[in-house]
């Protein structure tokens, strides 16, 4: 593929990032350009220069990707997700979690018990966007409590589910990572950890000098302990394996019980709640769905299949193999939106491109899933962003400042690929 039609495959992202990012920056306030019109300018162009196709196929290709199965499951989790937090939030359970949070841990502690508590839950039951369900809500409860940056708080949980999204046996990633390159997922989280458990370090002492700031409210009101049960239900049953669907159905169910039979609101004021919930998370919808059509287009373009081409055209070492393996997963993760999905697209690439240099299949695994995790840890259209935004009422992008775990992440796995760490595997 020639580079002019490559990068004109390519442009609806420049174009995205220009009507988002660059005028937000020039307007000095990321509220003034909505990321909705964003995509949907990005959308429109990038239907437009299709030229190639009929009109009805460009609309048809765009519906697809808009609509695609993986994309409309997490559209269901959106839907479900506002609904818990909202019904959860009225009838008193965040609070009262947050009050139970407040009076366990000491207030100096309160953000790398945060950090670890996402990392455990994210390790436990493999899924990102379940542990950014369950604990974002409660980190914005203590944010508003303590005074502290809901922004910073939403990123400590965002930053601790990536920790198990990439380490976890049952995660997808890790699945299709070492599916992908033929190794074992026992061998793959050896050399996984080494990479980043420094980098895990690093970020659990930096969140604990900051906590040092951080103060507890005078007092701290009585844990209502029935009105915890919701929250402490979603979290026992996400940890015993269960679907993120199944696991919110059951927390909006108990809400509704116990806040009935406390008094605390009535049948119609539950389902108000739920209703305000599930509204509230129609921007995340309609950012979904424009930024998978608009990824979608640029796949049948063909502009995958250009930077695949172009990153391997010059690989000459193990260093450069392995560095060209961080490049295609990440730049395909940041056209698809999807960490396991960029997997997945490069992962037979990877293969072929280990096995020519030498790279060892247990790191090319973990260099896979770790770049991965990065990416989608700071892309501002991600699914764990928008739905960590969705529920803290923030913008995407003022959470990215504070994604100190993914950022730190892709600078561990950079370094260790060239000063050839760990040494057994490289």
């Amino acid at each position: 593929m020639s580079n002019r039609k490559g990068l004109l495959a390519l442009s609806p992202l420049f174009v995205f990032i220009f009507f988002y990012l660059i005028l937000s920056l020039i307007a000095g306030d990321f509220y003034k350009v909505p990321i909705t019109v964003a995509f949907m300018v990005a959308s429109i162009y990038a239907v437009a220069i299709s030229a190639t196709m009929p009109l009805q196929r460009r609309i048809d290709t765009f519906s697809r990707g808009a609509g695609a199965d993986r994309l409309l499951l997490m559209l269901w989790i959106y839907v479900l997700a506002g609904a818990f937090a909202a019904s959860a939030k009225e009838m008193g359970s965040i609070d009262a979690t947050v009050n139970l949070a407040l009076t366990a841990l000491p207030s100096d502690l309160l953000l790398p018990g945060l950090f670890v508590a996402a990392c455990f839950i994210s390790v436990s039951i493999g899924t990102s966007v379940g542990t950014v369900v369950a604990l974002v809500p409660i980190a914005v409860g203590i944010a508003q409590s303590t005074h502290t940056s809901i922004p910073l708080m939403a990123a400590v949980i965002v930053g601790g589910a990536y920790f198990g999204d990439n380490l976890s046996f049952i995660s997808d990633t890790t699945v299709v990572a070492t599916q992908t390159q033929g190794c074992k997922m026992s061998d793959k989280f050896k050399v996984n950890s080494q990479i980043v458990a420094p980098a895990a370090i690093i970020v659990l002492v930096i969140y604990a000098l900051m906590g040092l700031s951080l103060q507890a409210p005078p007092q701290v009101p009585d844990v209502q302990w029935t009105k915890v049960i919701p929250y402490i239900a979603v979290l026992v049953i996400a940890l015993m394996g269960m679907n993120v669907m199944a696991v919110l159905t059951i927390g909006i169910a108990l809400c509704g019980i116990i806040g009935m039979a406390d008094g605390t609101y009535g049948l119609y004021d539950w389902f108000g709640a739920m209703g305000k919930g599930i509204v509230g998370m129609g921007e995340l919808v309609i950012i979904a769905m424009l930024a998978g059509g608009m990824l979608e287009m640029i796949r049948e373009n063909g502009g995958i299949d250009y930077l695949i081409e172009k990153l391997t055209a010059h690989v000459h070492t193990k260093r450069g193999a392995e560095l060209s393996i961080a490049a295609l997963v990440s730049l395909v993760n940041v056209c698809t939106a999807n960490n396991t999905v960029a997997i997945l697209t490069v992962g037979g690439i990877a293969k072929k491109i280990g096995d020519r240099f030498g790279v060892d299949k247990r790191k090319a695994a973990s260099i896979l899933d770790t770049f991965s995790c990065t990416v989608q840890g700071l892309i501002p259209y991600g699914v764990q962003m928008l739905l960590a935004a969705g529920l803290a009422g923030v913008s995407p992008i003022e959470i990215l400042p504070y994604l100190y775990y993914p950022m730190t992440i892709g600078v561990a796995a950079l370094l260790c690929i060239l000063f050839r760490y760990p040494k057994k595997y490289s």
